[in-house]
């Protein structure tokens, strides 16, 4: 094969084949790096008694993490797109590992904000370019890929607040500094990622040419017109996911205590299993969007859901942790599919797209657990999961998605 082909995108520099070795390490970044922004919000109890936080100012900061982490990540991304920087996952890193030492050392409001923004500013490089190095590895196997680098932050996510547990709790504020170790680990991997990703770059005719090769040769075949309206339709999709998530990880503990009278430690341990069942329905989505197809994916996680959702606020306790793990484990096999459509909608932007999602949520996720919260106080825990369980019904459509030209939305391995 004749590497300086102009018609050679970088997107397919690797011969067709999954490397798995990158997939692996973005994952593993993915989850180091949703660990860290996890554990943030953990320590809050912590954070309100040594410095005296109000609630307004604990929701101030939430807002500056949530908001540095979810609105930034559309720019980078499409900066990324138009100037790769192989290097700048590595170097985004060290704005997480900057926030976490401050983070530790925080004695007023103020630092513990611009702690937090640091964090976050991390976590929005992060996304969109790791996210589009998973496509490049992917091999044609895209939803896989993107499971595998996602799967990989939804596991961070669950094991945050158990470190948290382990470290913070017997030893105060100062050892949220030691998870500056993992930040610092992230960005050696991401370095060795960088690499892989820079030598990619540069097998065409230089990063500029590659890259314009790329946008000359790719496109989804839909007119602009129909590309907004399936773009929307992703957008209701990822809102009916995440508020929903929303509701379960912040208040499902809450729900299970109050109706069933179980104790902190079960409720915390039935929210595990949600967690773990979520992870592992991310991989599975990927899994089965590379060999069926992403709206087919993106349907089933959806609708497939509701029944699970609808029939959790009649259940026994036992039957409501049983419907709550199945319902986790379909819906979150939407995310991958959801990810990878978008990018073939608009194939010249995928860090732009993946910036995108990420970003509604980071933003979705913060939004519906205010909103939930708002509405739980009041009319109460049962009322809110009543409400909840209705949204995975906003899947209806993705009937309207169309259907992509062969070879962007069927199985490509």
């Amino acid at each position: 094969m004749n590497n300086d082909s102009p018609k050679q995108p970088a997107a397919t520099a690797c011969d067709g084949r999954t490397v798995f070795p990158i997939l692996f390490a973005v994952g593993f970044c993915h989850l180091l790096n949703d660990m860290i922004q996890s554990a943030v919000p953990a320590v809050f109890p912590i954070l309100k008694t040594n410095l005296g936080l109000s609630f307004a100012q604990i929701g101030v900061i939430t807002l500056v993490l949530q908001l540095t982490s979810s609105v930034f990540q559309p720019a980078a991304g499409w900066a990324a797109d138009r100037h790769p920087r192989p290097y700048s996952l590595a170097a985004g890193m060290w704005f997480t590992l900057c926030g976490l030492v401050a983070f530790s050392q925080a004695g007023s409001f103020w630092l513990v904000l611009l702690s937090v923004a640091l964090i976050g500013c991390g976590s929005s490089i992060f996304h969109p370019e790791a996210s589009r190095i998973a496509q490049l590895a992917s091999g044609g196997r895209k939803s896989l890929a993107q499971a595998i680098f996602q799967v990989g932050g939804n596991s961070g996510s669950a094991f945050g607040p158990l470190l948290t547990a382990l470290l913070v709790l017997p030893h105060g504020m100062r050892a949220v500094g030691w998870l500056a170790f993992a930040a610092l680990l992230c960005s050696g991997v991401l370095f060795r990622v960088g690499r892989w990703y820079k030598a990619l770059l540069t097998r065409g005719r230089g990063v500029a040419a590659a890259w314009q090769n790329r946008r000359e040769t790719a496109g989804s075949g839909l007119s602009p017109w129909r590309i907004r309206a399936a773009m929307s339709i992703l957008v209701l999709m990822l809102f009916s996911k995440y508020i929903y998530n929303a509701c379960i990880t912040n208040y499902f503990t809450f729900y299970l205590m109050e109706k069933f009278g179980v104790s902190v430690g079960v409720s915390q341990m039935c929210l595990f299993a949600y967690l773990a069942a979520f992870a592992a329905g991310t991989l599975f989505g990927g899994v089965l969007g590379d060999r069926y197809g992403r709206k087919y994916v993106i349907l089933f996680s959806i609708l497939g859901a509701a029944p699970f959702t609808l029939a959790l606020p009649h259940l026994n306790l036992a039957g409501a942790i049983v419907a709550i793990v199945l319902a986790g484990l379909i819906i979150a096999s939407a995310f991958s599919a959801i990810v990878v459509y978008g990018i073939d909608l608009m194939p010249n932007n995928p860090g732009m797209i993946a910036g995108v999602f990420f970003g509604l949520m980071f933003g979705l996720g913060g939004i519906g657990s205010a909103a939930f919260g708002w509405l739980a106080d009041r009319t109460g825990l049962d009322f809110i999961f009543h409400l909840s369980a209705w949204l995975p019904l906003l899947g209806i459509a993705a009937f309207y998605l169309p259907d992509l030209k062969p070879g962007r939305d069927a199985a490509q391995a």
